[in-house]
């Protein structure tokens, strides 16, 4: 874990670490320390469980945010046996936030595409900190279609605060482009996959978002505008990120009971940054799992799915009434979703 970051609520996680440390590294391996590192190690373990138990949608996206969590290029090499990258718009350019390209995964050949983030202080403003420009997304939507044309399935990997906000971006269509990507998704004659692995903001992670299977990974995010958006919009002022978090619903938990996201995989204890190497094997096995369900359907009943799937998403106040489309029924709202 980077010591430069320590969030608030982990602290007493990271005095039992520090004290675990201390006495692991002592020369003394009396019967007497070695009993009281089990009873640490124990004592651990109960701690960041009750903490991940009870985390608050702020410290959520705090989660979604560590800098030492896996990132799509993380995921890709202890997940996928090959990959061959994939550059370019044949448009206007590359765009380093998008990573695209054939990988393979067990018996299952895949295009890949993910928004990347950048690890070092000289690779994130290269990547624009996982922000993508319309170049990025119009490369992004040539290799889902290059992956139709073959039969492959799509996999996507989803982790962005949105998509890049500069004038540049709006001059080249940065809306334009992510509304044609969520338009052609929604009808792409291949099996495709998204989970979110860290943060899902707004267009820009719909953009590559649409599939027949949404995930979600247990601590990552999905929501229209960051709480610190929110906040600024509704109050004013970043000082309410808490509350803005807690009404957007953004959470993993939140997401599945409203009916937005199909699955979450769960993290390991403490957070996917804590144990990288578990959270891609549980990646994998979803993954695997579902593109073995999704290959085994027809391709006309896969979009007819998708479709519904689709159409019947969301809820809408009429005459004060939660309504949801054609009658179907609404799934569990909680009690802040009323229609007062």
């Amino acid at each position: 874990m980077s010591a430069s970051v320590q969030w608030d609520f982990e602290q007493p996680i990271y005095e039992l670490e520090q004290r675990l440390r201390k006495l692991e590294s002592s020369p003394d391996r009396s019967p007497a320390v070695q009993e009281e590192i089990r009873q640490l190690k124990r004592q651990w373990t109960e701690t960041v469980r009750r903490i991940y138990e009870s985390l608050e949608p702020w410290q959520v996206v705090e989660v979604a945010r560590h800098p030492d969590r896996p990132q799509a290029p993380d995921y890709l090499q202890m997940i996928f046996d090959e990959f061959v990258e994939l550059h370019g718009d044949r448009a206007y350019g590359d765009d380093r936030a998008i990573l695209t390209g054939f990988a393979k995964l067990d018996q299952f050949k895949v295009m890949f595409v993910g928004h990347q983030k950048g690890r070092t202080y000289k690779e994130r403003p290269l990547c624009n900190f996982g922000c993508a420009h319309p170049e990025g997304y119009r490369k992004a939507l040539s290799k889902m279609k290059l992956a139709a044309k073959f039969g492959l399935p799509v996999v996507s990997l989803i982790d962005t605060p949105g998509a890049y906000p500069g004038i540049g971006a709006e001059e080249r269509g940065q809306a334009s482009v992510i509304a044609h990507c969520i338009f052609e998704m929604s009808r792409l004659p291949t099996p495709i996959v998204c989970v979110v692995i860290g943060e899902g903001g707004s267009g820009g992670a719909l953009a590559i978002g649409v599939g027949d299977r949404v995930a979600m990974m247990q601590f990552a995010y999905y929501s229209v505008i960051s709480p610190e958006g929110c906040a600024g919009i509704l109050w004013k002022s970043n000082a309410y990120k808490e509350q803005a978090a807690r009404a957007l619903k953004l959470t993993s938990w939140d997401l599945k009971r409203l009916g937005v996201i199909d699955d979450v995989i769960p993290e390991p204890l403490g957070g996917a940054h804590r144990n990288p190497h578990q959270a891609a094997s549980s990646l994998k096995m979803y993954l695997l799992r579902t593109l073995r369900e999704l290959t085994a359907q027809p391709i006309e009943e896969l979009l007819q799915r998708r479709y519904e799937k689709y159409r019947r998403a969301g809820v809408f106040y009429e005459a004060g009434h939660l309504v949801q489309w054609q009658g179907e029924p609404l799934p569990h709202l909680p009690e802040q979703l009323d229609a007062s």
